[in-house]
């Protein structure tokens, strides 16, 4: 299934003990409908806050009592607000939709000034910033690399390796958003290159420094990690031959 959702009221993406979360909404609903247990599997984890504009889960049914488009409706009937199924389709048997991930996209957004309606989407900083600078600085983070330095303490991957193929940040009226793609990310990953970035735009933090934060491989070395309201999910692709309907 391909679906969005509003981070806003949830505790993230995973099954959490007292605390309400995506995943969790969407299996007891599913389970309902389909009248038996039926666990779902993301496309990975997103925090407490985090938001997805588009996001991808599967599930093994071995019988569906309704057409797809139907399943859709009720389940989006039943959901709370804040989560929408966009899509449900067949998929091959080995597709799953974490490892057969191929790349992952997010945004971050920041506001420049007050807006009620940005409220829990958008992270507010108003200080004067050189985008210019910050580009400069997303030029080193292309290609494969170990991103250690941004990635929350005490995680246990397997490797902290990841390739970025895409990273750079635009402004659009008051909003000033960086987006990046990569293979895979890290715990925390963006809001950490996000808040480090920031150090270079405000000419804290040069060039040579962003560098040397890189090499470091020490999450103690980049800056701090920006709110997690203003981080997006925006798209996930995977190869065209696991699908055996368009999504």
């Amino acid at each position: 299934m391909k679906l969005a959702y509003n981070g806003t009221d949830f505790n993230g993406w995973q099954i959490q003990d007292n605390a309400p979360s995506i995943q969790q909404e969407i299996e007891e609903k599913l389970s309902t409908i389909l009248q038996v247990k039926t666990p779902i599997v993301g496309c990975g984890r997103t925090d407490t806050g985090v938001h997805a504009k588009q996001y991808f889960a599967h599930f093994e049914a071995e019988k569906i009592p309704l057409e797809f488009p139907e399943l859709q409706h009720k389940l989006n009937s039943m959901l709370p607000w804040g989560i929408a199924i966009q899509s449900i389709f067949p998929v091959t048997q080995d597709a799953h939709a974490r490892f057969s991930a191929a790349k992952r996209s997010y945004e971050y957004r920041i506001i420049t000034e007050k807006n009620p309606f940005e409220h829990n989407r958008a992270y507010r900083f108003n200080l004067p910033l050189d985008i210019e600078a910050m580009n400069n600085a997303c030029q080193l983070m292309l290609g494969e690399q170990d991103f250690g330095c941004f990635c929350k303490s005490n995680s246990d991957n397997m490797t902290d390796i990841c390739t970025v193929y895409h990273a750079k940040w635009s402004i659009e009226n008051n909003l000033i958003l960086f987006n990046i793609t990569a293979n895979r990310f890290l715990r925390n990953m963006v809001r950490a290159i996000v808040g480090t970035l920031l150090e270079v735009g405000q000419n804290r933090m040069s060039l040579e420094d962003f560098q040397a934060v890189l090499d470091s491989k020490d999450r103690k070395a980049a800056g701090r990690s920006v709110p997690a309201h203003g981080l997006y999910l925006t798209a996930v692709e995977y190869p065209q031959e696991i699908f055996l309907q368009t999504p």
